[in-house]
């Protein structure tokens, strides 16, 4: 993509620049300089970055829909913000920024909060249809795994994941499967799950479809499901093959990618059991 079509997509999108660069992980600084003209010859990886964030939304920009109720997608990611109204010490940072592994085990029982690059992210309850349909492939992951005697071990939230390895991210995913068992300790699991599925609604909305999307991918993550209940819609993105994602309705059958597609979740089964939710 040049830097042309993604000032186009940015225009149209009504991105700002900071909000570009936290989708995209350039520093600010650049992103001005580029999109200001002042950088005629940017860095290949750069490039990559900025592109990765615009094509991904292409895919999804019609789910904007689900969020313009709340206002602009600024106004939507401040809104997922946590304002660290939370006093966590007396030594702790009052920023939203630059939080560690040490302030988030420092955060009271319960709260509902994730921590992605030193921020942190509130997490809104979830509704009873995102609860079953989590709990539903949980437990048909978990089915698949006992037959097949594998080693794959499957967990839904909230399971702490150290996504990074590092102390500066820490996401609770819907449902997810790991594989390699020395990524899990008794706390919480360190390091890229094989699968991670994430249901999506509208105070997630953004967050789920382009700000885990482009972290789960570079952290290597292999599959990543986004469900999308309003629409009854299910994108499936399987980074080895494509950074397209397959899409699927709630009547169909979806392989899982990372068993070679011989696990088949027959979404019409499940969508019988929560039908009357609607």
């Amino acid at each position: 993509m040049t830097i042309e079509q993604m000032m186009a997509k940015k225009k149209e999108l009504g991105y700002s620049n900071n909000r570009i660069a936290e989708l995209s992980g350039v520093p600010v600084g650049t992103v001005q300089k580029i999109f200001s003209g002042e950088t005629k010859a940017p860095r290949y990886e750069t490039m990559q970055a900025l592109s990765g964030i615009f094509e991904n939304t292409d895919k999804t920009y019609h789910y904007r829909r689900m969020g313009e109720a709340a206002g602009s997608s600024d106004e939507v990611h401040e809104s997922m913000s946590y304002r660290a109204n939370i006093n966590v010490d007396k030594t702790s940072k009052t920023s939203n920024a630059d939080k560690t592994l040490e302030d988030y085990m420092a955060l009271p029982e319960g709260a509902r909060i994730e921590m992605i690059d030193g921020k942190f992210y509130d997490m809104a309850a979830p509704t009873t249809v995102h609860q079953r349909i989590a709990l539903e492939l949980g437990h048909l992951f978990s089915n698949y795994i006992d037959k097949n005697n594998g080693k794959c071990i499957p967990f839904v939230a909230p399971t702490d994941v150290q996504l990074d390895c590092d102390n500066r991210t820490m996401v609770q995913p819907d449902v997810l499967v790991v594989c390699n068992r020395d990524k899990i300790t008794k706390a919480r699991v360190v390091g890229a799950p094989d699968l991670i599925v994430e249901v999506l609604s509208p105070s997630n909305f953004l967050m789920d479809l382009i700000v885990k999307l482009v972290k789960y991918k570079r952290a290597g993550v292999r599959e990543y499901w986004i469900i999308v209940p309003d629409d009854k819609k299910v994108f499936v993105y399987y980074f080895k093959k494509s950074s397209d994602p397959d899409e699927y309705s709630f009547e169909d059958t979806i392989p899982v990618n990372i068993w070679n597609g011989e696990c088949k979740i027959d979404f019409s089964k499940i969508y019988e059991k929560i039908e009357f939710m609607y």
